[in-house]
């Protein structure tokens, strides 16, 4: 099971990196997060949190209290990423206001920052 949301995970940050690359800063910026979720339930799943369906807030409640605060698995910086991307791909996908290159580039680097230190404590999968 957590290999399969690494994989999603990874797929989704590989496609955040092309959209970014392509100028299509509001796709990436959504496939950002999605990438970052996928990676935080691959990391629940680990301790025997089920998150299917997945659930946005529950998902990112579980992830910081039990991963961060309780276990202290992660670094506390991560706390905020979550709601940080979510919120830019709430931008990017509900409100008439774009997400810049600028803001984009960001949302990338926490997504790649997040699933890093996720993979390499969960075990890295390759695509």
């Amino acid at each position: 099971m957590k290999n399969e949301f690494i994989l999603k995970a990874k797929e989704n940050l590989k496609a955040a990196e092309l959209l970014f690359e392509n100028g299509l800063y509001n796709a990436s910026a959504n496939r950002s997060y999605y990438a970052a979720l996928h990676a935080a339930v691959a990391a629940l799943t680990t301790i025997g949190i089920k998150s299917e369906p997945i659930s946005h807030k529950t998902t990112q409640a579980n992830f910081s209290a039990e991963l961060i605060q309780r276990r202290k698995v992660y670094p506390s910086r991560l706390k905020s990423y979550l709601t940080e991307l979510q919120d830019t791909r709430n931008d990017a996908d509900y409100r008439i206001k774009s997400v810049s290159k600028n803001l984009a580039s960001k949302q990338l680097a926490k997504s790649k920052e997040f699933i890093n230190q996720i993979a390499t404590e969960v075990g890295d999968v390759q695509l």
